[in-house]
């Protein structure tokens, strides 16, 4: 959908700016802008105001009337990012039928979210961390809470994409609470009492991160992978799998940096100085890569990869000598595989180039 040409109804008002302001921007991209639906009304805009002046049941009537009117429904932020007021969110492809069956949210639950911006994408296509979200609504509607509550909760504490990284609970049908290190609180900031620990977040997290990772998602998978690495500063593999999803993303440099990481909170993580080897190969950064792979190779002497690319590094660097021993001691680990056919047909050159040499 498209500015210019169209014209929006706005039903209710928005968080963002006054309807003036809105209005402005519209015209200056070639659009209308009114309140409410009317017969030219080619969409129309649920402004996020409705959940402080309407009740639910008022809200609901309203949706469901612009849907009788096949008016498509936008939500407040899917207005602004068309009007290029909000910033796009990355690209996702979980579609509306994954999130309910991952979720098991009520599929009409989960649109009136949608709609109100509970979610970081406005609309299908979804992304891993609207799973995780979407997975928390639904314990929280178990819970007696109901959407016009979980909507008009989330945003009190900012992005809503940062509510992955709480755990939320439903005080009666109306109030939401979420829990820091020591107590819980309103989403809105007020003190309530502390509750028993529960330790889960970071473990929804890096599952979806995991999810995403396998869906070659890996853009996702990167950001849920860092935030992970964030909430626990001893966390090694959340930060490794970060550096594997930048790394197949192309983003060498950065990479680098979050292999160095896991290293550091971990020095004897073998992968960690294998694939960052591989990295700094692969910014032909040759040495710094030989010394890595050694080192994986130091740690573990049985590490067939690590020993394979040492091989593969030295005949690149046209040292047969140093290939060829690290082929044969490659053999001594793999002798069936591709791979080590592979190794014979490198020793053996390196043979026929040696003798031919001498």
């Amino acid at each position: 959908m498209r500015a210019s040409g169209e014209s929006y109804g706005v039903i209710g008002a928005l968080q963002a700016f006054p309807l003036r302001l809105a209005t402005r921007r519209v015209q200056a991209l070639g659009g209308r802008l009114h309140r409410n639906i009317t017969r030219g009304t080619t969409a129309a805009v649920l402004g996020r105001k409705l959940l402080a002046s309407k009740t639910q049941a008022n809200i609901e009537q309203a949706v469901s009337n612009a849907r009788e009117k096949a008016v498509p429904l936008l939500s407040e932020n899917g207005f602004l990012r068309l009007l290029r007021s909000l910033s796009p969110v990355p690209t996702a492809n979980i579609t509306r039928q994954s999130m309910l069956d991952q979720s098991r949210l009520d599929g009409d639950t989960l649109d009136l979210l949608a709609l109100f911006d509970a979610f970081e994408h406005h609309a299908e296509p979804f992304s891993f961390r609207d799973v995780i979200l979407a997975k928390k609504y639904a314990g929280l509607v178990a819970s007696g809470a109901s959407w016009s509550a979980i909507a008009r909760s989330v945003h009190q504490i900012g992005p809503v994409g940062s509510l992955t990284a709480l755990t939320l609970q439903a005080d009666g049908p109306a109030r939401i609470v979420t829990k820091d290190a020591h107590s819980l609180a309103e989403l809105d900031g007020q003190r309530l009492l502390p509750l028993p620990e529960v330790d889960e977040d970071a473990e929804d997290y890096f599952g979806a991160a995991e999810a995403a990772e396998a869906a070659q998602l890996f853009a996702e998978a990167a950001t849920l992978y860092q935030h992970c690495a964030t909430m626990d500063p001893t966390d090694a593999v959340a930060a490794f799998n970060f550096g594997n999803c930048l790394r197949a993303l192309g983003h060498l440099p950065e990479a680098a940096t979050a292999y160095i990481t896991a290293i550091k909170r971990d020095p004897e993580f073998v992968e960690a100085w294998f694939n960052h080897g591989g990295v700094l190969r692969d910014m032909g950064r040759i040495q710094a890569a030989r010394e890595h792979l050694g080192r994986a190779v130091a740690i573990d002497p049985s590490y067939a990869d690590a020993i394979y690319n040492l091989a593969a590094l030295e005949y690149d660097a046209h040292d047969l000598g140093a290939a060829r021993q690290w082929w044969l001691r490659y053999l001594e680990l793999d002798g069936t595989s591709d791979w080590a056919r592979r190794a014979r047909a490198g020793v053996g050159l390196a043979n026929r180039m040696l003798n031919k040499a001498g």
